[in-house]
Order: C-alpha cells, then structure tokens, then sequence
C-alpha cells in the first residue's frame, strides 16, 4: 500500500481529514520514526498503520531484529493513533509481547487500533507482523491526554472527543 496523502487542515475539517493533518503535523517532528526508516500507511480516528524495514545495524546478538526497535515501531504506531484528534496525548503505560523474531529485510508493520477512550484516558492494542502477516509482537498502550493540541487553533468542534 503507498502512503497515504495529506493536507493542511481547514476550518471545515471532518475526524478523517483531521486525523490526516495530525500526522501532516507530528511526523515532520518526529525525527526518531523517520531516523528509523518508518513510514505512515494510514491513519484514522484512533488509529494508525506504520512499517518499517528492518536493516542490519538493527540486529542484536542472535541475528534478529532487537526488541526495541520493534518496541518503537509499536509505540510511533501508538503515539499516531492516540493523537489522532488532535488533541496532545502521550503514553501512561505500555507492554509489549515479542512472539515470533524479526529477522534482516523483514518488513513489519504496526497496527494500532483503539479499544476504549473515556475522559482522558485511552487503551490501544497494536499488532506488530512481518511481510508474510506473521505476528512478530503484540503490543497494549495506555494513553493520557494531556493540554493543548497537536495542531493550535482548530475550533473546539473539531476535536473529536472531548
């Protein structure tokens, strides 16, 4: 799938499009998922789908991919889905199950989807699988929406939850 296409937000902005100017935002800053190669597949309210390949300098001692960089994955996937309402909010808690290894020129994908968001508090699981759709890892955020928003300015109706 080729990455998905975004534009600047307008005062006419339904939950997709402002899902699509949050990333526009936030992914030119995050300078970490973009020293790692991550790309953004798709975001929607409460959700977003990243990939990564995994080179050789991201190998450990057994000649698979290192967790933290599939933890990265999982949590730049997180952050994406989280922060999709433009409203700021960042991680509480996080876990991660490793359940298969990633090996060199594996290309994972993260999947994060919300289960639940009540006041400012959030559960994500995301879904980290190889090129084949094995599971590599199975990751639970918990998100807390903090002050401000990702993009200032946007009226309140446009938020999403509140």
């Amino acid at each position: 799938m080729s990455e998905i296409a975004l534009s600047f937000p307008s005062a006419e902005m339904d939950p997709q499009a402002l899902a699509e100017a949050t990333v526009q935002a936030m992914f030119p800053r995050d300078n970490a998922s973009q020293a790692l190669g991550m790309r953004i597949l798709e975001v929607a309210p409460g959700r977003a789908r990243m990939s990564m390949l995994v080179r050789s300098d991201m190998l450990n001692g057994h000649a698979t991919c290192h967790g933290g960089f599939i933890f990265a994955l999982a949590d730049s996937s997180f952050a994406f889905a989280c922060n999709s309402r433009n409203l700021n909010t960042v991680a509480s808690g996080c876990s991660i199950e490793y359940v298969a290894p990633a090996l060199r020129n594996d290309v994972l994908t993260a999947e994060a989807q919300e289960r639940t968001l009540a006041g400012r508090t959030g559960v994500y699981d995301i879904t980290v699988s190889n090129q084949d759709g094995k599971i590599i890892a199975l990751f639970r955020g918990k998100s807390y929406r903090i002050k401000g928003e990702v993009i200032s300015g946007l009226p309140a109706a446009q938020q999403g939850h509140a």
